[in-house]
């Protein structure tokens, strides 16, 4: 399944199994984790896997989170954006100026490399040496191209009880972010038609009753 940087950012905030939401970012030491679990996605970046977050970056993290997270739920509106921070969502325009900003911290310069026998590829050259503002400007960057390439007309917002994920839709049918989400969804819906039914019922008149209910015609 293809990953992206800044959905797996978004995601740093989700459901933890029990019916509540967990924040991987809440403590230097989980930020320290995610970062390093990012190395693959950031390689030729930044080398992801040997830095450690320090709390002036897990903040820096958080506050481009909260831009990516803002920017998603323009994106799925008017559909309803993750309930997670629906009540306290950046405005779009803050959102945009701060992405924007965090991008600008370095300075980047495309490279061409070919090798003999091999395709071109190309690498990213930078003149900053701080990895802390690399890793920034490198998540900011790659949500701007995200918000700007194809997959952000199929990003929606998990409608599942509980779920607070954004997710990249991969087929035309697809509802949830994953099976377990569709599973909660199918049997949350059928409790809700099963107790209408039942609601239903229980305020219908029986026929004795209404019998009884009408004027005598003597």
């Amino acid at each position: 399944m293809e990953r992206w940087p800044a959905l797996e950012l978004a995601s740093t905030i989700r459901h933890d199994g029990d019916g509540g939401v967990i924040d991987d970012l809440a403590t230097v030491q989980g930020t320290t984790h995610w970062i390093q679990e990012q190395g693959d996605l950031l390689a030729g970046h930044i080398a992801a896997g040997e830095l450690t977050a320090d709390e002036e970056l897990r903040l820096g993290i958080i506050e481009l989170r909260q831009a990516v997270r803002a920017l998603f739920a323009r994106v799925v509106s008017p559909a309803p954006p993750s309930p997670a921070d629906a009540h306290r969502l950046m405005r779009p325009d803050r959102a945009t100026a701060h992405l924007n900003a965090v991008a600008a911290r370095e300075p980047v310069a495309p490279q061409l490399e070919w090798p003999d026998e091999e395709a071109p590829c190309a690498r990213v050259l930078s003149a900053e040496t701080d990895p802390r503002v690399r890793l920034l400007a490198a998540l900011a960057r790659a949500a701007i191209g995200f918000l700007t390439g194809p997959q952000r007309t199929q990003l929606r917002s998990c409608t599942a009880p509980r779920c607070v994920r954004y997710f990249v839709k991969s087929h035309g049918r697809q509802e949830w972010c994953k099976p377990s989400c569709g599973n909660r969804a199918r049997a949350a819906r059928h409790y809700r038609r099963q107790r209408a039914v039942a609601d239903d019922g229980s305020a219908a008149p029986s026929a004795t009753s209404a019998t009884s209910a009408e004027p005598n015609s003597d």
